[in-house]
């Protein structure tokens, strides 16, 4: 830069300007342009991890940087290739380094190309995790390395990067190739980010001028970009929407096949079984299930329970229990929320818990529950001594078993092509994903996963004859 001070002039916005409108193709120079700024949409994928003051501070420094790099860049090829023709193959960042630089600064990109990465990783990992609690991506396992909020683990989606990352290297080979697909990928993150923003601040009730006016900034920009790297689709930017579409697949199976499978789960009201559960639970002819017995229940309502459930509990076989839990798990918009609500339908009987937790909170069900529990005896609620003569003398806790309802698609349904299909891949998904045993933070060693058909598009006519010969 000071030999070539008047690399300082490309500041002025004009010179973009121009190039954009006064010369042929210039516009096409923004598919290029703009590879440029993805640096800052990797930076913000950091945001729920690092937090916005850190970003916000760490942002002044990388942008001086990243000016004072793209400046001595161009004043170095003003010196070297003015008024001929810039070669292609040549990387200026690594050209004007000292000889004996060269090693360390191929280093530093190495390591600065490492902690790029990393903000892709623990964003995909947020992602996932958020997907999940939303219900639409399967359940796979996360780890937590320490109790801040936001430091999560997923193993299936750093194995799924890891296999994606090695099969786009081998396949492009050349990172010069691999432009278009990064272009054309962080232009439609940029424009679903756009779209999420204004939703978010039609939610927050901001008056509409506002809102049209971040659109047309926003769009007039991103879409200017979008249309620019398009001319890159068959060389490379196809591969972004084959990966995106598989995703979005994924999540509309996964989606979908709850919604038609939670479309036939029959509820019963509670009240008209409280009788029977209380007979069930004193009927000694009947041998003891456990001491309690804790259903998951999906019924928002408190009055309701799935038909399974008391199925389960009063004819696949009778399973009698001192006292009967339903619990149910409600994923709060908020991402911290930790409360619960209980409802002792029958005293000592038949009680009803409802957790309300964020979409960002790890559901360690066995931990919250045992929670719920210790404080219900604390306040002379509940009794969970055992029921045993000889145990209750002792003063000795009763035993503690969870049940689980698994569905499964049975072979009685008739349901058209796309039904089919849809629920194939979901029951195929859900064969792969975490069992909810685990995923709810069970303790496995008291633990019933039962089975049940899933019945959907029963036959409407059977068509049997009854012969005697």
């Amino acid at each position: 830069m000071r030999e070539n001070p008047m690399i300082i002039k490309s500041l002025n916005p004009w010179y973009a300007y121009n190039l954009l409108v006064n010369f042929k193709n210039g516009f096409w120079f923004l598919g290029a342009v703009f590879l440029c700024t993805t640096g800052a949409e990797a930076l913000y994928s950091d945001l729920g991890h690092c937090g916005k003051n850190n970003i916000r501070f760490s942002w002044t420094f990388v942008k001086i940087c990243l000016i004072l790099n793209y400046l001595g860049q161009g004043a170095w090829v003003l010196k070297t290739h003015s008024g001929t023709v810039f070669p292609e193959e040549i990387n200026p960042f690594y050209q004007m380094m000292p000889i004996w630089f060269l090693p360390i600064g191929i280093v530093i990109a190495s390591l600065a190309a490492i902690i790029a990465s990393q903000a892709l990783i623990s964003g995909s990992f947020t992602l996932i995790s958020e997907a999940i609690r939303l219900n639409i991506w399967p359940k796979v396992k996360i780890k937590y390395p320490s109790e801040m909020k936001g430091q999560l683990y997923v193993p299936s989606a750093n194995w799924l990067l890891l296999t994606g990352c090695l099969v786009i290297v081998f396949y492009f080979q050349k990172s010069s190739a691999m432009e278009a697909a990064y272009g054309l990928a962080i232009t439609l993150a940029m424009l679903m980010t756009t779209y999420l923003l204004s939703q978010y601040l039609i939610v927050k009730r901001v008056k509409s001028v506002w809102i049209i006016l971040l659109l047309v900034v926003y769009l007039s920009l991103e879409v200017s970009f979008f249309i620019a790297n398009l001319v890159k689709f068959s060389h490379g930017g196809w591969v972004s929407i084959v990966i995106s579409a598989l995703i979005m697949a994924v999540m509309w199976v996964w989606y979908k096949g709850r919604k038609i499978k939670n479309r036939y789960i029959t509820f019963t009201h509670i009240n008209e079984h409280i009788g029977v559960l209380k007979q069930l639970s004193k009927d000694k002819s009947v041998p003891k299930f456990a001491t309690h017995l804790v259903y998951l229940t999906s019924a928002d309502n408190r009055d309701q329970i799935e038909s399974k459930i008391m199925y389960s509990i009063l004819q696949k076989q009778p399973k009698r229990a001192d006292i009967y839990w339903f619990v149910h798990i409600h994923v709060e918009d908020q991402p911290y929320t930790q409360q619960y609500k209980v409802d002792i339908l029958a005293e000592n009987d038949v009680i009803k818990v409802e957790f309300r937790l964020g979409f960002r909170i790890d559901q360690k069900i066995n931990l919250y529950f045992r929670k719920v529990v210790e404080e219900l005896v604390a306040a002379g609620e509940i009794d969970i001594t055992s029921r045993y003569a000889s145990l209750a003398e002792k003063n000795i806790t009763g035993d503690f078993r969870f049940v689980v309802i698994k569905r499964h698609l049975s072979y009685e349904n008739e349901l058209s092509v796309y039904e089919n299909l849809v629920m194939d891949g979901y029951f195929m998904l859900d064969g792969l994903s975490l069992p909810e045993d685990k995923a709810f933070g069970l303790d496995t060693s008291s633990v019933l996963i039962e089975k049940v058909p899933l019945v959907i598009a029963p036959p409407k006519e059977i068509r049997l004859k009854r012969v005697y010969k």
